[in-house]
């Protein structure tokens, strides 16, 4: 039996759906943050990787799951991430991401982020 997973507070998954942009540091190392987009399903939170660059922050994850999230109100938290899988937890994270991110000049990466490679970096956040 595996143990229950630690979710976020409401006011964390609050903070969070109203957040346009987050900021992320992967590792421990301490390092600059990076700004992406976060979106929820029910109360999960993911962020994807529009570049996943060799030295990225979503390659950094990989290889050690601890970091720190950046709200916009200023206020830090540590996190792990955790890859994800699951045809239908995927289109629910497009969805999310169509749902928040409507405008116009959003459109174009809301499609690029559902794209099979894009996807395929999909992250879960949880508290750390």
């Amino acid at each position: 039996m595996s143990a229950a997973v630690r979710r976020f507070s409401r006011s964390v998954l609050d903070a969070l759906r109203a957040a346009k942009i987050l900021g992320l540091r992967a590792g421990v190392r301490p390092h600059r943050f990076t700004a992406v987009w976060v979106v929820t399903v029910g109360d999960r939170a993911f962020v994807r990787s529009w570049n996943d660059k060799p030295d990225g922050w979503r390659r950094a994850f990989l290889v050690e799951p601890r970091g720190v999230m950046q709200l916009p109100s200023g206020r830090e938290l540590r996190i792990r991430a955790r890859s994800t899988r699951g045809i239908r937890l995927l289109d629910a994270i497009d969805r999310a991401y169509a749902e928040k991110y409507p405008t116009p000049g959003s459109r174009q990466y809301v499609r690029g982020l559902r794209t099979p490679r894009r996807r395929a970096t999909t992250l879960e956040l949880l508290p750390g």
